[in-house]
């Protein structure tokens, strides 16, 4: 863990989201956060807070001490080191949650000796001073934008350690597995480094099996964490707008006859059974003249490329049209789910001629206007995000790209290190594959990370986390 890189500076911010609202928080972490609060806060019962102890509650006023002006009536909660979330003394104070008290109250601490926070600072002093690692320190901003119960879920499972401890454990192995050669390399005499290989052989192959069970939770951890980007396609007056607003439960998107109603794209966020779907509604697919609309066809074109999940609306009450030919043509190589919408009205599109140009994708029969057949969407995709391969209850996820990353890199070298066993190579050789393996899963938690990936990793913080 990198100890000692915090600064001796007093940072202060508001810890609270800007705008109208009961509370406000103004917190303040650092050795001069006590001597701060003393000059600005009155107890209204005359207490002093050097004779307080740690989280406790006090009542009084905020005063300008040059001017002796009350600024806000408050609660003022006190957190001494090392029990808080940096470790540092910690001051809050519970203003109104106005935004002009909230920024007097602000000033005022700055004036006293603070500095303002940088982006997540917060957060990052608890990590440097190993309250968090930094798989749990991402998990922080995990929770405060979580989209669904699930998302929460999974973010409050590896803010609890859950990610950290299976990292951790594999880190211990390949240490072990490290030791075991250096023993053998120590001692040649005993001839055991034929032995030693092979133990440690069997052991890479048991990590690999540990790390594919992880990385088989990345693309689901990064739904749960970003949203499945699912796309609506089809021609015009297919229904696509009343199915985002079906999915929503509410009405959304401009619902008529005409063909053409949707010319921009409308972008919401739809909780499925837990999953988070960033579902985009796009202009009907189609040749126009139209110059807006025309525009609208062009991006829903080009967000088929970016999607993760595309569901293409074709209506049942109509024979196979060129129009829907071209919008089946743009699935090439996209994960899609095929939808014969208006299921409702009399049928003039078999399930059997859509299958020609689906290339085996799934085709399911719905009526919107009904509801009918929404359930059994809702699941297949529920199904898709998690591909049998985690449970929906399970609390590690590796839940972005700079993990998942790490696994891929650290699983290599367990395949560089086995392929040199294999090939009878000399046992320090072995141990460099190793070595490299266990530095790659201490960047997961932190632990042989560069500080240049911390700073970018605590960037994407809220100032006041």
């Amino acid at each position: 863990m990198l100890i000692g890189l915090t600064s001796d500076d007093t940072i202060s911010a508001i810890a609270t989201s800007i705008g109208e609202g009961g509370i406000g928080i103004v917190r303040v972490s650092g050795s001069k956060a006590l001597v701060i609060a003393d000059k600005l806060f009155v107890s209204k019962a005359g207490k002093k807070l050097t004779d307080v102890l740690s989280h406790k509650v006090l009542y009084g006023d905020i005063i300008d001490p040059d001017s002796g002006e009350k600024v806000d009536e408050v609660l003022l909660l006190i957190m001494r080191a090392p029990r808080s979330y940096t470790c540092e003394d910690i001051i809050e104070v519970h203003c109104h949650g106005g935004p002009v008290p909230l920024q007097r109250v602000l000033a005022l601490t700055m004036k006293a000796g603070a500095r303002l926070a940088e982006p997540g600072e917060f957060t990052k002093r608890a990590f440097l001073n190993g309250r968090l690692d930094l798989a749990q320190a991402e998990a922080v901003i995990d929770i405060i934008r979580a989209k669904t119960d699930t998302s929460l879920k999974a973010a409050i499972g590896n803010l609890s350690g859950q990610l950290s401890e299976q990292v951790k454990d594999l880190r211990y192995t390949i240490l072990q597995m490290i030791a075991q050669l250096e023993a053998a390399i120590d001692f040649p005499e005993e001839d055991i480094e034929e032995a030693a290989a092979n133990d440690v052989a069997k052991l890479i192959q048991e990590a690999d099996l540990q790390l594919s069970a992880l990385l088989a939770t990345a693309q689901t951890g990064r739904i749960l964490r970003e949203g499945l980007a699912t796309v609506i396609i089809g021609k015009p007056n297919v229904g696509k707008s009343s199915l985002l607003n079906a999915l929503l439960r509410e009405k959304r998107a401009i619902v008529t006859d005409i063909p053409g109603t949707t010319r921009d794209i409308i972008e919401e966020y739809v909780n499925i059974r837990g999953v988070p779907l960033k579902i985009i509604d796009t202009a009907g697919i189609r040749e126009t003249a139209d110059v807006v609309e025309k525009m609208g066809v062009e991006r829903a074109r080009e967000l088929v490329g970016q999607a993760d999940l595309i569901l293409v609306l074709l209506d049942s009450s109509a024979p196979l049209s060129s129009e829907d030919k071209a919008v089946l043509a743009l699935l090439s190589g996209k994960k899609a789910i095929v939808l014969i919408n208006k299921s409702d009205l009399p049928g003039q599109l078999e399930s059997e001629e859509v299958e020609k140009y689906t290339d085996d994708r799934l085709v399911l029969r719905i009526s919107v206007e009904l509801g009918q057949g929404l359930a059994e969407l809702e699941q297949v995709i529920v199904d898709m995000v998690y591909s049998g391969q985690v449970c929906q209850g399970e609390a590690a996820f590796v839940s972005n790209v700079r993990q998942a990353d790490a696994l891929e890199q650290a699983r290599g070298r367990l395949t560089e290190a086995l392929a040199t066993i294999e090939a009878g190579m000399p046992t320090d050789c072995i141990v460099v594959d190793l070595r490299a393996a266990w530095e790659k899963l201490g960047e997961i938690t932190g632990d042989t990370v560069g500080e240049d990936i911390i700073d970018q990793i605590f960037t994407q913080f809220c100032i006041g986390k």
